[in-house]
């Protein structure tokens, strides 16, 4: 019995192996993970309830399950990367979530917090990927350089995480779905020593966190 459950794992994982079509990458997906998982995890339950038939129903049962979960972060992700494609905002995938990294520069002017009229429209579209994948938490958070005295850092990336938020709110994502957080200079991408890095630095994070 417990070869048998091994080789459903096996063959289950050895199944759910592709190739990156962004990096080229051969990975295990998400949707592979949460297949992988289901399917071990319903075929020792299974096991333990019914034997060599029981083990095999099981994984069946957990494969659905399990796949559900990663093919929900994947699709949304994947959508995301359509709607986004070519506005400046790197959709990145890691640890289970989505992170969209939107620069500073073509969000918010410099040292202010008011949404720059051209970049609406791509807030427009993320939102409405959000308001599609509705079972995801979203969380907000704004960054700054290193310039600037921490106080003035701190207050500066709140109100641009908040400008976020109340924008998506405006276009109709349930602001309880919603947390916002500043984070100053925390957290740098990029070198804040030259000013490339530092314009990297000022940025708004959108972070998409699978509630299910």
């Amino acid at each position: 019995m417990k070869k048998l459950v091994l080789a459903i794992m096996m063959a289950s994982f050895l199944s759910a192996c592709a190739t990156d079509p962004y990096t080229g990458e051969s990975k295990v997906s998400k949707t592979a993970w949460g297949t992988g998982i289901g399917t071990a995890a319903g075929a020792g339950i299974g096991a333990l309830i019914g034997g060599k038939k029981g083990a095999l129903i099981g994984a069946g049962v957990g494969a659905v399950a399990g796949a559900g979960t990663g093919a929900y972060m994947d699709v949304q992700a994947r959508k995301l990367r359509q709607e986004l494609l070519g506005t400046g905002v790197q959709v990145a995938e890691q640890d289970g979530r989505v992170y969209l990294i939107m620069p500073g520069n073509i969000t918010f002017n410099t040292n202010e917090a008011t949404i720059m009229d051209g970049f609406k429209p791509v807030l427009n579209s993320i939102a409405k990927v959000i308001k599609e994948y509705n079972k995801t938490m979203v969380q907000i958070n704004g960054y700054t350089d290193s310039t600037g005295s921490n106080a003035t850092n701190m207050a500066l990336s709140l109100r641009r995480a908040n400008a976020v938020s109340n924008y998506l709110r405006l276009q109709g994502v349930d602001g309880n779905r919603i947390v916002t957080d500043g984070l100053g200079s925390a957290n740098p991408i990029a070198s804040n020593a030259t000013a490339a890095g530092r314009e990297q630095n000022r940025r708004v994070e959108i972070v998409l966190i699978n509630q299910q």
